[in-house]
């Protein structure tokens, strides 16, 4: 049986999280700062900004997936995102890749390209955005998960472990599709998410594929549902929002979404099951 540390476990992705890798076969330790509502597995308590605790709770580890941080911008001062958010991810992959642990999974995000948070109407340069879309932040959060990526690069330069960075969609558990009728047909109100969204049950699985696919050295992959999360077409949504791109790489129908997920398609053999249509009235 291989053991996974799952640090962030108490959070809104880390159940999900936790339950799939459970449920093929897997010892899981949740590393987190507080106790999930649920326990599902051991949780240790953990500050993962110091490196020597990090040493201790990935201690015999196979592999880590780094759920942890300061999950939105503006929630705190920039600089304590930015420190935490940083710190945290290097101390894991740091202690992670002197353990000799051989694979590493950490959590980026699409706030990385800019749009999510813009203070200055930043627009996409083309649609769907993909991984080579440019990243253009304007705040601390989107900015420490290119640090993040970069600090996986390197850590993978050094010592050779595979680190997955998962830019994420707006992650959605099943609880809140209870809220999905409130926004579907306004799309003002995830404008700046491009309407993007990732069932928790979805990521989870990408998570583990991570895990359990070889050769992927360190590579970033959008993780996102195959459609948006509103109740009006793509082509639609881009016209009334976005009307000055005009560079659509693929030829949009329906709900399409327009975060592209076909690189974690065809690297991990993931795709994405939850759809938010079977869930709402």
């Amino acid at each position: 049986m291989k053991k996974v540390v799952v640090t962030g476990g108490s959070g809104r992705l880390g159940p999900s999280v936790i339950k799939e890798f459970l449920d093929h076969g897997y010892d899981v330790i949740n590393a987190d700062n507080k106790y999930p509502k649920e326990a599902l597995c051991k949780t240790i308590i953990t500050d993962l900004t110091n490196l020597g605790e990090v040493y201790g709770v990935l201690a015999g580890a196979d592999a880590v997936i780094h759920l942890a941080a300061i999950p939105v911008a503006n929630s705190h001062p920039n600089e304590v995102t930015f420190r935490n958010n940083v710190m945290s991810t290097y101390n894991i992959l740091e202690a992670a890749g002197n353990l000799g642990i051989k694979k590493a999974v950490i959590s980026s995000s699409e706030a990385s390209y800019g749009i999510c948070n813009t203070k200055h109407n930043l627009t996409p340069q083309y649609v769907p955005m993909d991984e080579e879309h440019p990243q253009l932040p304007e705040d601390s959060y989107g900015l420490s998960k290119i640090a993040n990526e970069e600090t996986a690069n390197m850590i993978h330069r050094r010592t050779g472990m595979q680190v997955v960075s998962m830019r994420l969609g707006n992650v959605i558990s099943p609880e809140m599709y209870d809220k999905f009728p409130s926004f579907i047909k306004k799309p003002e109100l995830r404008k700046k998410l491009l309407w993007s969204y990732i069932d928790a049950r979805d990521a989870a699985t990408a998570y583990r594929l991570a895990i359990e696919t070889d050769g992927l050295g360190s590579v970033v992959l959008n993780i996102a549902a195959d459609e948006t999360s509103m109740d009006i077409e793509s082509k639609q949504l881009m016209e009334t929002s976005f009307p000055s791109v005009k560079d659509f790489r693929e030829d949009l129908s329906g709900f399409d979404t327009l975060l592209s997920n076909k690189k974690a398609k065809e690297l991990l053999n993931w795709q994405p099951i939850h759809r938010w249509r079977d869930y709402v009235k």
